[in-house]
């Protein structure tokens, strides 16, 4: 695995709500040809309006699609250590790249028990498997303790994070002094927090696919040292991301725009849903897309 843009991929669903194969491929294949380093099924995949059976099938088909091209990343969390030690352990027969694992969010749960759900996910597999703190959407911020412990045991190199818990900047900024700043992290916020974190090593940025063109150039920018360039993409993805201040709404948007981008032929998601919409929003989303768009393609405008 390299270093840059590993994009969440989304699920394109039919009208039985199942996944259109045709149109992830078409996905895949935008991406592909925009530069990414590889690709992650997780959260925004909807991996949890899925079975653990179709989260299987869900994988296979797309490691099928990407025909070894580039890395996957599964995410394999789960509300017990058992079913999450039991994904984790097909995801690397199938041929996974890394795993990634958000905590349980459901059952409460001591800071020792995450540990050991962890500890043996890792013990399951001999791929990397990346801690994902999803805390802005689900259950309480992983302590840095945990971290530490983790890559105390298996090191850097199986241990990967994906720090998502406020601040962001502080918390990967005291994995990387734990880890003598040999510590692979993820950003997982869009690329809301790469401005702040790129300076810390990263390893590489975990958006949704729907703008991955802005996303790629602003990781080219700060890997170049265009800081200027870099700070005007940032203010064009701020924008849009106001609109996506929950999971459901990042799914909404991001389903939005890939229909409005000619790449998927439907925003359907597996109900219940909780954030649909409005015309006077895809107005405003509209406007806030076409300034990005500009941003990013156009020439680079002097700053106020």
């Amino acid at each position: 695995m390299e270093r840059g843009v590993y994009p969440v991929l989304q699920m394109p669903l039919d009208a039985s709500e199942n996944i259109d194969e045709v149109v992830l491929a078409r996905e895949i294949e935008r991406l592909i040809g925009l530069g990414v380093a590889g690709f992650a099924v997780a959260m925004v995949s909807e991996v949890m309006r899925f079975t653990s059976d179709e989260r299987r099938s869900q994988w296979r088909l797309i490691l099928k699609l990407i025909d070894s091209r580039l890395p996957l990343i599964v995410s394999v969390g789960a509300e017990s250590t058992a079913i999450a030690i039991r994904q984790a352990e097909y995801a690397e027969h199938d041929g996974a790249d890394a795993l990634m694992a958000t905590p349980p969010a459901v059952f409460p749960a001591t800071s020792q028990e995450i540990y050991f759900y962890y500890r043996e996910i890792v013990k399951a597999v001999q791929i990397p498997v990346v801690v994902q703190d999803a805390s802005n959407y689900m259950g309480q911020p992983l302590p840095i303790e945990l971290y530490e412990r983790l890559l105390n045991e298996f090191g850097p190199d199986r241990i990967r994070f994906k720090p998502e818990a406020t601040p962001v900047k502080e918390r990967a900024a005291e994995i990387q002094r734990i880890a003598g700043g040999s510590a692979q992290i993820f950003e997982g916020q869009s690329g809301m927090d790469l401005l702040d974190t790129h300076p810390l090593g990263l390893f590489g940025t975990m958006p949704g696919s729907e703008i991955v063109w802005a996303i790629k150039a602003l990781w080219d920018a700060l890997e170049s040292g265009r800081a200027q360039r870099a700070s005007q993409i940032h203010v064009g993805i701020e924008k849009l991301i106001k609109f996506q201040t929950t999971l459901d709404a990042y799914v909404a948007v991001e389903k939005y725009l890939l229909v409005k981008q000619g790449i998927f032929t439907s925003t359907r998601q597996r109900g219940p849903v909780g954030v649909k919409l409005t015309d006077s929003t895809k107005v405003e989303i509209d406007s806030v897309f076409a300034e990005l768009q500009e941003i990013v393609t156009g020439e680079l405008r002097p700053q106020n």
